[in-house]
């Protein structure tokens, strides 16, 4: 199988892969280390020749710990592209590996700031400040000042009232749209770029080059049924990019509060569509199901707390890391098997859209 059991064997392979088929390779180091006092960067395969007018982008791991499954698909296409003598020719290839490499490495969600990547690339003009007014409520249930216990049955029972108090909307709304003012909290956007952003910032335009069309594929995991796809969207879809998505993939879900998609603030696709008006720049977010939506916020809620409230035990924040790897990346010979299936039909989807805006 294409999993790793850690950031550093990931790197290593995804490095080899790319290699082996001759690709240019970039290390944009992020000033962290890992466990092992290994060097994080951020690792980005471009294929060559680099002159092309249609370019696919697959991203991984911009929410750490989901670097497990992300950087797995990677390497499958990788090698699978080498057992083929290369990918089809008429698309360039970039593939941006561990976007997150701090919570990768160190098992987190968030990066070393305790910053959600996904909430920090906010647009030019926009102040990285205030939060939605539903999030204040949820706050001592979401982010208790102590070490995460054992088993904490209360949670559910008590995210139960909150949401009949407050109401599933409210709760969805204070989660998932980002807040900067509770850095300790969970889905904290940052108090300015992450050095996530700094780095993609500067290179992006270089990675993509001349492209006149650029199709991206960002993967994640943690959302949905059990090891179900969704294609989402967090930015305003033109006519073209809709009807791209449609006769690429078949179906994508835009942003609906009522259904899983949902519009929040400094997100990455968002960010990338708007940099690139000078393009046709189609992006949308590859979404994996794993548990139920508690179980994900419990096992978040725990690994936040072991973080910032039990750095001293060892065991607590091993106990609380695990339980997070497993909840985004699950053991399951039958997930993986999969997701890495769907994800691979979604890239040829995708690539075959390309071949046939190439032809034109």
């Amino acid at each position: 199988m294409t999993f790793s059991p850690d950031y550093e064997t990931a790197r290593a392979r995804f490095r080899e892969a790319a290699d082996r088929l001759g690709w240019t390779l970039h290390a944009y180091p992020i000033g962290s280390n890992g466990p092992k006092g290994e060097n994080l960067t951020i690792d980005v395969a471009v294929s060559s020749p680099t002159k092309k007018n249609c370019v696919l982008v697959l991203s991984s791991g911009l929410h750490g710990v989901e670097g497990f499954f992300g950087s797995a698909v990677q390497l499958a296409f990788l090698e699978r592209w080498q057992r083929e003598s290369g990918p089809p020719a008429d698309v360039r290839y970039v593939l941006l590996h561990g976007l997150n490499p701090f919570g990768f490495a160190w098992s987190r969600r968030f990066d070393a700031g305790n910053i959600d990547p996904n909430r920090n690339f906010l647009l030019d003009g926009e102040a990285y400040s205030g939060s939605p007014a539903e999030y204040s409520n949820f706050d001592v249930l979401l982010n208790p000042r102590r070490p995460p216990a054992n088993w904490d049955p209360l949670f559910y029972a008590k995210a139960l009232w909150a949401i009949a108090c407050h109401g599933k909307a409210a709760l969805k709304q204070a989660l998932v749209t980002g807040q900067y003012d509770f850095p300790k909290g969970l889905f904290f956007g940052g108090n300015g770029p992450s050095r996530t952003k700094e780095i993609v910032q500067e290179h992006f335009k270089s990675w993509v080059d001349n492209a006149k069309i650029v199709a991206h594929l960002d993967f994640h995991t943690g959302l949905g049924p059990w090891g179900a796809c969704k294609l989402l969207t967090d930015y305003k879809v033109s006519a073209a990019q809709h009807e791209r998505l449609i006769r690429w993939f078949g179906e994508y879900e835009a942003n609906d509060p009522k259904k899983t998609a949902y519009q929040p603030r400094g997100s990455f696709g968002q960010w990338c569509v708007a940099q690139n008006l000078d393009r046709t720049y189609v992006s949308a977010c590859a979404e994996f199901g794993t548990y139920g939506n508690l179980a994900v916020l419990a096992g978040l809620r725990a690994e936040n707390q072991a973080h910032h409230w039990a750095p001293a035990n060892p065991h607590c924040c091993a106990r609380a890391k695990e339980r997070l790897r497993e909840l985004f990346c699950p053991v399951s010979g039958e997930w993986r098997s999969r997701v890495v299936a769907n994800s691979m039909d979604l890239v040829n989807r995708a690539v075959n859209g390309l071949i046939e805006e190439a032809k034109q």
